[in-house]
């Protein structure tokens, strides 16, 4: 994967715990939902893109985190949501960005697509990119509480 030389988004921040509305995520629980972008596909698994697969040279690609199938990047999506590894921007009722991580340990991201429907696209954080590590350190902590 080619080196990104541009700074990462220094905007993205984890809500604390603290202010968490947990009831509030309950609700969006049964109702987000996973997209996904051909921009982050080699091998387009099962989640029905058009065009399939269309890998750019400055994007991170789903296939080294060894996501194939849909259903697999929604219960991602969903452990971190329950976690509340969720941005403290919002649009709409839908938070920015959820984090999570996979039991290989390598951290996603997922980015807000659709706030209509809550549809969200993931990709795993480059490791160069120090927000990485504050993934998996607060996704080890608040797995450690629940």
């Amino acid at each position: 994967m080619k080196r990104r030389d541009a700074k990462y988004n220094p905007k993205r921040q984890i809500m604390s715990l603290e202010k968490c509305d947990f009831s509030t995520i309950a609700k969006l629980f049964d109702q987000i939902r996973y997209g996904g972008n051909p921009e982050h596909k080699f091998n387009p698994g099962d989640f029905n893109l058009t065009p399939p697969s269309y890998p750019r040279k400055a994007k991170s690609l789903c296939d080294s985190a060894e996501i194939f199938s849909h259903k697999e990047a929604l219960a991602l999506l969903k452990k971190g949501l329950k976690a509340g590894l969720i941005s403290d921007r919002f649009e709409g009722e839908w938070p920015k960005n959820i984090w999570s991580v996979t039991d290989k340990n390598l951290p996603l991201e997922a980015q807000l697509e659709n706030p209509a429907n809550g549809t969200y696209h993931g990709y795993p954080l480059q490791e160069e990119d120090p927000f990485g590590e504050i993934v998996k350190s607060e996704w080890s902590r608040r797995s450690a509480e629940a």
